[in-house]
């Protein structure tokens, strides 16, 4: 893997059963890039992030991050790896039970041994990072939509991870709060000179933002390119999804049998 490659994704093969679900897929996520995963639900993007985080073994192939092949790890030198990544789960999946200031602390109280005054500070740091430093106390049903999902953004930086994954983070979201999530997106992965892999549906935010775009279907790799070259694709599947236009490969009516025996008037 080269020096300035976080994660690297080598013809990735996946199925569950026997029921295909990946098929040669191949990915490059450079250090200091932003990388959108995108394509229709059920295309297999959840379960690429799912094989970069060790949930899943690849039927075939492999997943490296910084260099190492991630089903090879043990339980301990996974546990230490995911320590270099954060994960913002769809819809922010904030602990209910616990404070916004507890939300954020929580990984740091679980993988570093850093005194409660310190960890203070630095929760106050991400909470000022995303423009809720006033919000500590609250409790995440307390919180907006839109606050929220910064909120688990915060508690996903805390440890200041190589590798950021964000599964849906526009989802739900009114119009104000998708580009104030989609700007944090951006500028934290350039502080922090992360690396950053959004999978989405939303478009048009996404290519705002992205260094580059992957569009999957069907378990493979579609078309790649930046959002200039995403935007001006001639792919009739790329263009209908860009455009959200009805009429194109994916279709809108479901296989199906004559239409006029189905209504007995054949």
């Amino acid at each position: 893997m080269s020096s300035n490659v976080s994660a690297e994704i080598i013809e990735l093969n996946f199925a569950y059963d026997k029921r295909p679900v990946l098929q040669g897929i191949n990915m490059r996520f450079p250090k200091g890039k932003l990388i959108a995963i995108m394509g229709l639900s059920g295309c297999g993007k959840t379960t690429l992030l799912r094989h970069i985080g060790g949930a899943l073994k690849p039927t075939k192939g492999c997943v490296k991050v910084a260099g190492q092949v991630i089903h090879e790890l043990d339980s301990a030198g996974l546990y230490a790896m995911r320590r270099k990544m954060g994960m913002l789960f769809q819809f922010g999946a904030l602990f209910t039970d616990m404070s916004v200031y507890d939300n954020v602390a929580f990984q740091m109280r679980e993988h570093t041994e850093l005194p409660e005054e310190l960890i203070h500070d630095l929760v106050m740091m991400k909470l000022n990072a995303v423009g809720l430093r006033g919000t500590q106390n609250l409790m995440p049903a307390e919180l907006s939509g839109g606050m929220a999902r910064r909120v688990a953004l915060a508690r996903t930086v805390a440890l200041d991870p190589m590798l950021i994954m964000y599964d849906e983070p526009f989802a739900g979201l009114d119009p104000i709060s998708l580009t104030v999530v989609g700007n944090l997106i951006r500028s934290l992965n350039d502080a922090l000179g992360a690396t950053s892999i959004i999978v989405t549906h939303d478009i048009q935010e996404s290519l705002k933002i992205v260094d580059y775009v992957y569009f999957m279907s069907n378990g493979v790799i579609e078309a790649e390119g930046t959002p200039e070259e995403i935007r001006a694709s001639s792919k009739e599947f790329v263009h209908q999804f860009v455009h959200g236009e009805m009429d194109g490969p994916v279709p809108f009516h479901y296989p199906g049998g004559d239409y006029r025996q189905d209504l007995n008037l054949g």
